[in-house]
This record gives C-alpha cells, sequence and structure tokens, in this order.
C-alpha cells in the first residue's frame, strides 16, 4: 500500500472506530482491519439457524432507526428494512419526495431535526459521494450512519454480502481465490467497495474486466490486474463479479450499444467454462439479462446472485447491531 492510500484508509477509518476495535458509523471498507471485516462476516453468520434459515433477535429494540434514501433503491432499501424489523427496530422510512430538504432546508438542517426525533441510526443512500461521511462527521456524530451507497464512492455493505457470499460457497479460503470483476468499473461504487474489501480480507489475483472507456486512470495502482479481453481475464478464475452497466452510459462514447456491450463483455455459457469449474457467478442487481449476463448463466447451477440477496439482510442485520452497540461504547466511554 502506497502513503497516499495509508493517509486516506486513516482518515476513512477514524470516524467510523468505536472503543475495543469496534464500529459506530459503517460508512466504508476502506480503513477497515482484516480482522474488523471478519467480524462482520462472523457476527452475519450468527443470524443464520442450523438449516441455514434468518432468524430474529431483539438487538435493536427500542431503538428508532430512519431510512433516508435520496435515490432510489430497491433491493437496498427492503433487505435493509427487512433486517432492521428482524432486529426488533422501530423503523421509519423518509419520503424524500416531500421531505424538507426539497423545500429549501439544508441537509444538515433536515438531519438535526430528525435527531431531534430521538432517532438512533440513520441508514442513507446519498447521491453525492461522501455524503455519509459529511454525516457522521459534521452533522450527527452521535447518531449511528449506515452507508447504504454515495454517489461513485462506496456502497460498503453490498461489498460485505458480496465477501459474506463468497465465504459461505467457495470452496477456497479468501486467500486462494482468483477473483475477476467484469463491466463498468469506473462510475461503480460497488466495484470499489469489493476491490477495497477482497484486499483487506487477502486476496491477491484480483483482475477487473472492462473496455479502457470503464475503466478509471491509475486502476492499476490499487493492486489490481486489468484485462480488455474478458477471455484472458476469466481464465481459472473462482469468482466472478458482474457489474450492472447503467442505462446513461448506453448509445454514448463509453458504450455504442448494448449488443457489441454483450458480444465483447457479457458473462456467457462458454466464457463460464473458461473459469474454475466451480467458479461462482454473482451480481449486485439489478440484472440487464442479455447485455451483462445471459440468463441461462444468472440462472444456472454456479449462479449465487439469490443467495447474496438473502445475505444482504445478515450482513444489513450484522452491521446495524455493530455500529449501534459502538455508539453506546463510545458513549460510556466519554463518561468514564
Amino acid at each position: 500500500m502506497n502513503n497516499v492510500q495509508a493517509r486516506l484508509n486513516a482518515q476513512l477509518a477514524q470516524p467510523q472506530l468505536a472503543p475495543n476495535d469496534g464500529i459506530r458509523h459503517f460508512l466504508g471498507v476502506e480503513g477497515l482491519s482484516c480482522r474488523q471485516l471478519e467480524s462482520i462476516i462472523d457476527k452475519a453468520m450468527g443470524y443464520f439457524d442450523a438449516n441455514g434459515r434468518l432468524i430474529n433477535t431483539d438487538e435493536l429494540a427500542g431503538c428508532t432507526v430512519m431510512n433516508l434514501f435520496f435515490e432510489n433503491s430497491t433491493r437496498t432499501r427492503t433487505t435493509f428494512e427487512a433486517a432492521q424489523k428482524r432486529l426488533g427496530a422501530n423503523v421509519l422510512n423518509l419520503d424524500i419526495a416531500r421531505s424538507s430538504t426539497n423545500k429549501g432546508e439544508t441537509l444538515r438542517d433536515t438531519l438535526w431535526n430528525l435527531q431531534a426525533m430521538s432517532a438512533d441510526m440513520f441508514v442513507v443512500r446519498h447521491s453525492a459521494s461522501g455524503a455519509a461521511h459529511f454525516m457522521a462527521t459534521q452533522v450527527t456524530p452521535n447518531v449511528a450512519i449506515i452507508n447504504a451507497g454515495d454517489g461513485w464512492h462506496a456502497h460498503p455493505t453490498q461489498a460485505m454480502l458480496d465477501m459474506l457470499t463468497i465465504y459461505r460457497e467457495a470452496n477456497k479460503p479468501f486467500h486462494q481465490l482468483s477473483v475477476a470483476i467484469i463491466g463498468d468499473i469506473k462510475h461503480s461504487r460497488v466495484a470499489r467497495s469489493d476491490i477495497a474489501a477482497l484486499q483487506t480480507l487477502g486476496v491477491a489475483d484480483l483482475r477487473v474486466i472492462a473496455p479502457k472507456t470503464l475503466l478509471p486512470k491509475g486502476i492499476e495502482r490499487y493492486g489490481v490486474r486489468v484485462f480488455e479481453d474478458i477471455d484472458k481475464g476469466l481464465a481459472g478464475v473462482d469468482v466472478i463479479i458482474g457489474l450492472r452497466i447503467q442505462n446513461e452510459r448506453i448509445g454514448s462514447p463509453l458504450l455504442p450499444s448494448t449488443s457489441e456491450y454483450f458480444k465483447m463483455y457479457g458473462i456467457t455459457e462458454s466464457r463460464v467454462r473458461l473459469a474454475n469449474p466451480s467458479a461462482l457467478i454473482m451480481h449486485p442487481g439489478p440484472m440487464n439479462r442479455g447485455v451483462e449476463i445471459a440468463s441461462a448463466v444468472a440462472d444456472g447451477p454456479q449462479s449465487v446472485i439469490l443467495k447474496q440477496v438473502n445475505n444482504g439482510i445478515a450482513v444489513r442485520m450484522a452491521v446495524m447491531a455493530m455500529a449501534l452497540a459502538g455508539q453506546k461504547a463510545s458513549r460510556a466511554n466519554l463518561t468514564n
């Protein structure tokens, strides 16, 4: 890790940390240690019973959790709400279309008013990169902030549900895995968070596969191997993670057409055969079938896409329970 990355990780870690190596916010995976990421996985594993079904607990009983989604979301918001209810929380969903921020009130004032309603936790999705970090450091540090996706920056709970899925389904430990991420790396907060989490957990062979137009400049500095040829990039990998192609990219100079993209970078049955025979097929959703991935692959025996959704509930239960415990520990530490 270079000095710039080390300084950035230290800055990102600081507002998240609680006493005894816990977390009080979950803003990003960057800056958290391997042990801390493993503790999230271990905590999430505890929410499955012996038959692999999710359980309910009372860890957030009496706590008020507000879902502040300033961007549209179906899967992330729904799984967060399912997780909150399984933890016994009081759940409030802010109607962004009618919120005061659309009437001219600043985000800061909106948050302060919500905090005054005895909020214990905000789950935040926002189009501005760094929005969750701003809330945790500048506005409401005593309310646990969970980042549900901010701009192009980060989607840490998606990354951790991906890590949990790999942990549960792969037949090798992280340090022995070869992982390929395919698609719009440049604009993907999922890719950024997945890369950071995989590296922290010890994956040495991490590959990104995309056309030059969809690769951020200098990505090699982050310790990944870059491939423009998908067939070479998939050779022998253990995990294949496809990324969603956003509709606004299609027809632009970045991506001339969906058919051309699928021809060059679609995850097809023939391409999957280039990977390890037991390779996992993953996708954060929503999928564009016939663009990023063939239906036969998405619905095939190696696909763990639906398992990712279920694992997402367990991971979101884990980070919310840990953040609330971290906030309580931080307050107790200040009074001692």
